[in-house]
């Protein structure tokens, strides 16, 4: 196995010690990885980048360097080759929003997706949310969701 699963909690500098695989900059979260190495004043070898986890998992299978991808993008199914490693501690969270243009009819496939995105989201709460008429009454429809964190 690789030298930083003997690691029992990984912190950034054994990170930075290594190639680095992961988003391109201004997508996923890659500014919150560049301000936690930063932060630090590390510099990660980031030898390859893409806008898509299955790129970088690819580039990870082929030994490229370590990957560095959103928690959801790891599949329990198609990963079973990778080991995935919690990281979480190590850097900010990142909020993933979902947006629709106000007024829009919103079909049934695109409302599956809302829920099954965020169960929280219920076909209820989205015609609360598309029946709003400013984002300030969708702020406050939303003021008292616990959102969890992934």
């Amino acid at each position: 196995g690789h030298p930083l699963l003997s690691i029992p909690v990984l912190g950034l500098a054994d990170i930075a010690a290594y190639p680095i695989v992961t988003y391109v900059s201004g997508f996923t979260g890659r500014s919150k990885l560049d301000d936690a190495f930063r932060s630090r004043n590390l510099s990660p070898h980031v030898v390859v980048t893409a806008a898509d986890a299955d790129v970088i998992k690819t580039y990870v299978r082929l030994g490229v360097g370590i990957g560095i991808v959103a928690s959801m993008a790891w599949e329990r199914e198609n990963d079973r080759d990778l080991v995935a490693v919690d990281v979480s501690h190590l850097f900010e969270y990142s909020t993933t929003r979902i947006s629709f243009r106000r007024g829009a009819y919103l079909r049934r496939y695109m409302r599956d997706f809302v829920t099954m995105f965020a169960p929280l989201l219920s076909d209820e709460r989205i015609g609360e949310a598309l029946a709003c008429s400013s984002q300030s009454e969708v702020d406050q429809l939303f003021a008292s969701v616990q959102i969890p964190v992934l």
